[in-house]
Parts: structure tokens; C-alpha cells; sequence
């Protein structure tokens, strides 16, 4: 490109490489001429690509579903002996470990994608987070199709999920700088809303690719539920051709920008899987605190929860610990400047309130399917009930409400405040959370479980509409509060700590469900909600509020 190309207008040229030269959303004649349609093809690349990572991310909500539904019918297949072969609730509640697991691994991984982009590029960042993501869809396709297979192999293979759970936090930074101030939040809507379908995408699909022999003798050996006939191992299998398009497509087509310190693609390959791997090593850590025994103290629910807050306390101070002493001369200087953030009394208010809404969002997703399972589909005394509702007919439609209306919560802060919206979706999300644990209270106690199932459906697509909007209000809500320059990093590590909902909520449904009183979990819950409701009033909605937005 000659230099008269390049200064075309007076306003520099992009660029025709990967790694742009330039780059300026603010500059509307550059933005009309070039920049708008290199934004755009960014965007609608990164949204597939990020559906895929939730997909992958959140695939055992269904696979122990398909699991749990084998076992009923035959004792002897997933048994799970390498766990002293559990019955009864006690392996209802051990299954609630595997998506879990993939919600700690995936939330500590996003504490490095938070600071990814500006490290390692767009275009690289979202190629390799494709290609890992091939590897545990492709090892969980294989594993399970044995009925002896290990836990601990699912374990394992929950915890490289977690590639999927990281990639929102680096998707949506790199999405931010390609658009200018006025349509990020349309920009950001779109890629987090589509991402997040990938959850009701893969709830929808892989119990349909199951019913067949989608690749032939590949798809392993017939099981046989109380449903019919499947074959588990297609809705693991489906992921890997579409996540070697995506990166194809991550990899021709997506860009970095000049203000990132990426430097030549080698390099930035290499920081971006070293810092994956202190991700995994934080997440290594989490995990081995979970399936450890603390001794029988904390067996007991009360306790139990603490654990759950302190390996999530532990993972995060473990991960930030790796990433400040052991990251790449090239990444230090890079991360200490972003670690600013956490002098920031509002960046700690805005994680607390997003917890409540992407955090919700996400680890009720990951428990959705097992719990209209566990709480429909057997009668008083432990027997199968003949009537349940089908938790695959039914649960993608959650995280599909919840998807769709993030942007619908963006606009609405736009016209009427991110603060006025985040104080009355809280409102509702509380009032739906208390009337879903009443309802899971009559129906333990019902003979026919199943004529509460309606109700039950009605108010948790309620409770998922409102951690849609609220996801759309709080995010809309950090570039108000805080300067550009902090924002990106702020929004990475929230979303990074919400993330933690999806190892939270089902680990509290396990625990509660091996108690026998699921009802508990929604209580507890609501409780949180009212924090969030008077901290969000004090902070940001009140009159003369400290930071009104």
C-alpha cells in the first residue's frame, strides 16, 4: 500500500494486514470509509465463534442428564466406581460436580482472558480459544461412550471445558475497541446475547443428534433410557467439525489492533497459551479444593457453602498470584497497568451486582436440565415417575429467554438509566426465585409432581428473563462509572467473577439435593438478591446516589 493509499483524506489508512496500522472508531470519516466494515466483520465472526465456547462450556448440563437417565435404567452403566458406586441422591448430587467443575474452571480461565486482547490480539486470542476447544469435545465423545468410565476422566475433561467459560471475557474486550463509544452497546449486546444462545443451541441439539447415528460407527454403541434409544457420545462430537470452521474462519478473517502489544503471531500465540495455562493451573488448583476431603465439619451444608466461597477465593488469588510473578517479560507491564482496577471501590460494588445477573444466568443454565430432572421426574420414596416432563423439551428455553433479552436490557438503560432498570428487574428476580422454591416444596411432596411442572416452567422462564435484562443493565452500567481506559479491564473482571455462578449454583443445588430440600438452594438466593436490590439503590439508584447511571 503506497503512502497517498495510506493517507487518503488526511485520516490514515487501516491497513490491509491482520495486525491493522490504525485504527480510530471516534473518526467518522474513517469510520465510514473502513472502519465500520472491519468492525463488523469482527463482530460477526466473534459471535459464532463465542456461541461455540458456551456451548462447549456448558455441555454438561445435558450430558449428566443423558448419564443420570442410562444409570435409572441400568444400575450398572456410569456407575462410577472410582467414587465408591453412590446411589440414590447421593449420586444425583455427585453428577451436579461435573458442570460444576466446568463453571470453576471456565470462570478462573476468564480472570486471564480479561487481559488477553491487549496482550495477545483479537485475531490470535479467538483462533486458539477454537482450537482448544476441539480437544474436549473430541475426548468427551470418545470417554463416553465407555459405561465404565472414570469420574475423574470427566473431571478432567470438565475442567478443559473451561476454555469455553474464559472466552467470554476476552471476546467481549476485543469487541469494545472496534466500535465507537455510541454503538458499543449495540456492538457488545449483539456479541454477548447471540454468544450466550450457544447454551440453548447446545441444550436444543445435542439431545436431538443423539437419537441417531450422526457418524456412524463413530457415534460408539446405543444406550437405552426410559426416553429410547441414544447415542451419548454425538452431543459431544457435533462441536468438533464446527469449531475447526469457526477457527478457520477467526484466523482469515478477524484482526488485531494497533494500540494491542502483540507484537509477531508467533509470540502472541505463545503469550496467549501461557497465560491459558496459569488459568488452568489457578483452575487445577480450585478443583483439586473441591474434590479434596475437608473432613466431616465440612461435610455438613452450612459449612459445605463456606467451602464453596473459600475454593472460589483461593482459585482467584491463585490465578492473579501465577499471572503477576510468573507471566512473560512481554506481559508484565501490560498487566500491572490493568491491575489498577482493583483499587476501585466500584469495580468490587458492579462485581457484586453482576453476580447476581450473569452469574444467575449462567449457573442456573448449567443446573436447569438436572433440576427439572431431579425434581419431576421421581416420585416420593425415590421411583421414577412415568409422567415426567423431558428436561430436554424444556430446558434450552431458559438460557434462550435469557439471551435474547441482554439486549433488550442494554436499550432499556439507555432510555431510562442502567441503575432504574438493574433496582426493578431485581424486584422481579427476587419474587420469581421465592415462588420457584415454593413450588419445588409441593412438588417433592405430590404423588403427581408433574401438574406443577407448568407453573414451575412459567416462573423460571421469568426469573431467566430477568438475568437477561439485568446482564444488559449492569454492563451498561460500568462505562458510565468509569473512564475508558478502565472500563474494558472493569467489564473483563467482572464478567470474570460472575462467571463463578456456574460452579456456585450447581455445587449449592448438589449440596441441597443431597439433603433432600432443593427448595433451600432457591431461598438462599432470593436472600442474595435483596443485598444486591439495597446495594444497587445506595450506590446508583437512589436520589443523590454516590455514582447515579
Amino acid at each position: 500500500m503506497s503512502n497517498d493509499e495510506k493517507t487518503s483524506g488526511d485520516v490514515p489508512s487501516a491497513g490491509d494486514k491482520p495486525h491493522l496500522e490504525f485504527w480510530d472508531t471516534e473518526n467518522e470519516k474513517f469510520w465510514e470509509r473502513e472502519g465500520k466494515k472491519i468492525a463488523n466483520t469482527n463482530l460477526w465472526i466473534s459471535i459464532p465463534n463465542l456461541l461455540l465456547a458456551f456451548a462447549v462450556w456448558i455441555i454438561f448440563s445435558i450430558m449428566v442428564v443423558k448419564i443420570q437417565q442410562i444409570h435409572d435404567l441400568n444400575p450398572t452403566m456410569y456407575a462410577f466406581a472410582d467414587m465408591g458406586s453412590p446411589t440414590g441422591d447421593n449420586y444425583k448430587a455427585l453428577l451436579f460436580t461435573l458442570p460444576a467443575v466446568a463453571g470453576l474452571s471456565g470462570a478462573t480461565l476468564r480472570v486471564p482472558n480479561s487481559f488477553m486482547i491487549a496482550i495477545s490480539g483479537g485475531r490470535v486470542t479467538k483462533t486458539m480459544t477454537s482450537l482448544l476447544l476441539l480437544t474436549p469435545a473430541l475426548l468427551l465423545g470418545i470417554f463416553i461412550q465407555d459405561p465404565n468410565v472414570a469420574f475423574t476422566t470427566l473431571v478432567i475433561i470438565a475442567v478443559m471445558v473451561g476454555v469455553g467459560g474464559g472466552a467470554f471475557a476476552s471476546s467481549m474486550s476485543n469487541i469494545s475497541f472496534f466500535f465507537p463509544k455510541k454503538m458499543q452497546g449495540t456492538a457488545l449486546g449483539l456479541n454477548a446475547g447471540l454468544g450466550n444462545v450457544g447454551v440453548s443451541i447446545m441444550q436444543l441439539a445435542a439431545p436431538l443428534v443423539m437419537t441417531f447415528q450422526l457418524f456412524g460407527s463413530l457415534s460408539g454403541p446405543a444406550a437405552q433410557t426410559e426416553k429410547g434409544t441414544i447415542y451419548i457420545a454425538n452431543g459431544a462430537l457435533i462441536w468438533v467439525p464446527l469449531a475447526a470452521i469457526f477457527m478457520l474462519a477467526a484466523w482469515f478473517k478477524m484482526n488485531s489492533l494497533p494500540q494491542h502489544d502483540v507484537g509477531n503471531t508467533t509470540k502472541s500465540i505463545l503469550k496467549f497459551f501461557w497465560l491459558e495455562m496459569l488459568g488452568f493451573l489457578g483452575a487445577g488448583v480450585g478443583v483439586t479444593l473441591l474434590l479434596a476431603d475437608w473432613g466431616e465439619a465440612f461435610s455438613k451444608p452450612p459449612l459445605n457453602l463456606v467451602k464453596l466461597f473459600i475454593i472460589v477465593t483461593i482459585a482467584v488469588i491463585v490465578t492473579l498470584v501465577l499471572m503477576k510473578y510468573l507471566s512473560l517479560k512481554e506481559i508484565k507491564g501490560s498487566l500491572e497497568k490493568q491491575f489498577e482496577i482493583f483499587s476501585e471501590k466500584h469495580n468490587w460494588v458492579m462485581t457484586y451486582l453482576y453476580i447476581m445477573t450473569f452469574g444467575s444466568f449462567i449457573g442456573f443454565s448449567a443446573a436447569f436440565p438436572k433440576l427439572i430432572l431431579d425434581s419431576f421426574g421421581y416420585l416420593p420414596g425415590g421411583a421414577t415417575n412415568p409422567n415426567a416432563p423431558d428436561p430436554a423439551a424444556f430446558a434450552w428455553l431458559g438460557p434462550l429467554v435469557g439471551s435474547l433479552v441482554r439486549p433488550i436490557g442494554g436499550w432499556m438503560s439507555d432510555k431510562w438509566g442502567g441503575a432504574r432498570v438493574t433496582h426493578w428487574d431485581t424486584i422481579v428476580m427476587i419474587l420469581s426465585t421465592l415462588g420457584v422454591g415454593y413450588i419445588l416444596i409441593l412438588a417433592k411432596n405430590s404423588d403427581t409432581p408433574e401438574v406443577y411442572f407448568p407453573i414451575f416452567l412459567t416462573l423460571f422462564l421469568i426469573l431467566f428473563i430477568t438475568t437477561g435484562i439485568g446482564n444488559g443493565s449492569t454492563f451498561r452500567m460500568v462505562p458510565i462509572i468509569f473512564e475508558k481506559e478502565k472500563a474494558g479491564p472493569v467489564l473483563g473482571w467482572i464478567s470474570a467473577i460472575a462467571a463463578y455462578g456456574a460452579f456456585i449454583i450447581p455445587s449449592i443445588f448438589g449440596i441441597a439435593t443431597k439433603q433432600g430440600v432443593p427448595h433451600f438452594a432457591m431461598f438462599g438466593f432470593a436472600i442474595y438478591y435483596i443485598t444486591c436490590l439495597a446495594l444497587n439503590w445506595w450506590y446508583y439508584a437512589r436520589k443523590n446516589a454516590e455514582m447515579p447511571c
